[in-house]
């Protein structure tokens, strides 16, 4: 299966999300990021967004652009902010700052020796915590990530990225394998 392919799956309802893949995963439609950056983004998207189909389109699309260090990143980011983001969402909404002073006591030891460039590694972390909704994770991935020199329009075209890759996936989630009546 190829992103045509995906596409071609995707109902006119979902028209817009069809075009919206087609430029955050065409290269040119993520400014501020590398090409590597955008496909490895887009494949911890969409590990987080449990689409292995989606997963399995990317990975392809990217050939050679994203070696196996960065594909093992991606997926590592999406693991440990599963976990991660449900942790420190809880410290978040709890409202008990005593709970954010005790140690996580959570093994993460990836964060720390990712494989990869660590403000890339960061790049993957903040898009699957926008995914996952953890405001505080958030705000530490793009403080990171904008000390390593990934200016705002980079950092929005991860949420962009982020926000295409999980609708595309719950439209996915939705439709038979048969391709769409009206594809584009």
């Amino acid at each position: 299966m190829n992103l045509d392919d995906i596409k071609a799956r995707m109902p006119e309802y979902a028209r817009d999300i069809r075009l919206n893949l087609s430029t955050v995963l065409g290269g040119t439609g993520t400014p501020g990021l590398t090409e590597a950056q955008s496909l490895g983004t887009a494949l911890a998207c969409a590990v987080a967004a449990k689409s292995s189909e989606l997963a399995a389109v990317i990975e392809s699309l990217a050939g050679e652009k994203l070696d196996p260090a960065r594909r093992n990143a991606a997926r590592a980011a999406a693991a440990v902010m599963a976990m991660n983001n449900v942790y420190y969402r809880f410290t978040h909404f709890v409202g008990d700052e005593e709970y954010r002073k005790l140690p996580a006591r959570l093994r993460m030891n990836v964060i720390g020796n990712p494989g990869i460039d660590k403000a890339e590694f960061e790049l993957y972390s903040l898009a699957v915590s926008a995914i996952n909704g953890c405001e505080f994770c958030i705000q530490a991935h793009e403080k990171v990530v904008r000390e390593a020199g990934i200016g705002r329009e980079g950092v929005q075209s991860a949420a962009r990225i982020a926000a295409v890759i999980t609708a595309a996936a719950a439209v996915l989630a939705t439709v038979p394998d048969a391709p769409a009546a009206q594809a584009a």
